[in-house]
């Protein structure tokens, strides 16, 4: 199974150097008012990209946090201390 994993990621990185290499141009991107950006096909990609990544990462480190925190509540509350009901005097045996 290590193998096709392997595989699957070499194959998809090879796909995306055919990519980058055969579309190595320059956009000109209009932003706000006049100004305007020269930049390549693949890095406008990679940027797109991490912009939609971004939020899904955000959102899945905050549950996991939440979780740890409530994970950690719980292993505080099973691990404190019970306290034992306090021992009666015990009565003395007479000593013979």
């Amino acid at each position: 199974m290590q193998f096709l994993k392997t595989l699957f990621w070499v194959l998809l990185a090879v796909i995306v150097v055919l990519f980058a290499s055969r579309n190595w141009a320059d956009v000109t991107l209009n932003l706000w008012g006049d100004i305007q950006a020269d930049i390549k096909v693949p890095i406008l990609l990679l940027i797109a990209v991490l912009i939609g990544f971004l939020p899904t990462w955000l959102i899945q480190r905050a549950r996991i946090w939440s979780l740890n925190r409530r994970l950690g509540a719980l292993e505080r509350s099973r691990a404190a201390p019970v306290t034992a009901p306090p021992l009666e005097a015990e009565e003395e045996a007479p000593a013979l």
